[in-house]
């Protein structure tokens, strides 16, 4: 028997085990998504990347932090890359925006550039592409602390370089929003969990992070995802200034539902009921021209909600709140 092993004491929370969704050879399990892009930058043995305008500041300021050079990149609005001066010694993100873009539209993209990472943080269910780095994050799929993969040819290597990481201490926001919501104590913890990551280097995946990755009904998230997707589809079409389903296909599994309207008091109006939705990346306002897609879709572009909590009430619920504030 394992010395370590303890026996005993006080009951601690179980959950069921086996069911990890991604396992193997070739992966790596770490605490972020950025931490991921930069192990993968370590294993493709590249410090210079191009990495679009229309992405989190995070993966930016990590990046930077840890003395990655970096070239950024504007997209069309089809979200093709808008590069003119790439070269082959370089790597490059290329993100599957919101899960809706099909293994197919990411696969032909990659194949335009060398050492490729596709970001799949917004695509946690879409298939690794062969000859690519590719990153999933945990949070915006499954309730956990924090939590990231990397997949592809030795994704595994260097990990004995890094801490493991412990994600306990900051995780009682995941408990309190079962019973108090989201706001109040437990948003303000969840922000402290926020900070605890932003503040940490690239460590080896959480025990408890991997203990709920390890028991989660994939399935379930998977299938209500999809058929929130097509609902808020039917809703939402005539009032989108995109079209969210160009790149998709049934194999995709969204996060959101991208609803781009030229409207700025949709939002304090969702918010004022409790429908807690915001602009992505509000940072990109001050940084780029009005002109640029990036600019458009950081103004403009509510992430309709359609995770496994909800169903066609609540994105119904939703859209009649939109449409009542259309109408007026």
């Amino acid at each position: 028997m394992d010395d370590k092993k303890e026996i005993g004491s006080f009951l601690e929370l179980n959950f069921l085990s086996g069911l990890e969704y991604y396992h193997g050879d070739h992966i790596a399990r770490l605490n972020a998504g950025r931490t991921a892009i930069f192990h993968a930058l370590r294993i493709l043995n590249q410090d210079v990347i191009y990495l679009p305008y229309y992405q989190c500041e995070t993966v930016r300021d990590f990046l930077l932090k840890n003395g990655v050079k970096i070239k950024y990149y504007y997209c069309d609005r089809e979200f093709n890359p808008l590069i003119s001066d790439y070269t082959e010694n370089t790597a490059i993100l290329l993100v599957n925006y919101f899960g809706i873009m099909s293994f197919t539209r990411m696969s032909s993209l990659a194949s335009k550039y060398k050492n490729v990472i596709i970001d799949n943080s917004q695509a946690f269910f879409a298939p690794p592409i062969d000859r690519c780095m590719n990153v999933y994050s945990v949070r915006k799929f499954i309730g956990a602390p924090d939590g990231s993969y990397l997949i592809g040819n030795h994704a595994n290597d260097h990990l004995e370089e890094y801490e493991q990481d412990y994600s306990s201490d900051t995780s009682l926001f995941l408990l309190q929003r079962i019973e108090y919501g989201c706001e109040g104590n437990a948003y303000q913890n969840k922000k402290t969990n926020d900070g605890r990551i932003d503040d940490s280097k690239i460590k080896r995946m959480s025990k408890l992070t991997h203990t709920i990755l390890d028991g989660t009904d994939y399935n379930l998230i998977k299938c209500k995802r999809k058929e929130n997707f097509e609902i808020a589809s039917l809703l939402f079409e005539n009032m989108n200034h995109i079209n969210p389903k160009e790149f998709y296909d049934d194999n995709c599994v969204p996060m959101v539902y991208p609803l781009v309207i030229e409207n700025d008091l949709i939002l304090p109006e969702l918010i004022k009921s409790k429908v807690f939705q915001g602009h992505w990346w509000s940072y990109i306002l001050d940084e780029i021209q009005p002109d640029t897609f990036e600019y458009y879709l950081s103004k403009n572009m509510i992430p309709i909600t359609i995770d496994q909590r909800y169903g066609e009430k609540e994105i119904k619920y939703v859209f009649n709140l939109i449409n009542q504030e259309i109408s007026k």
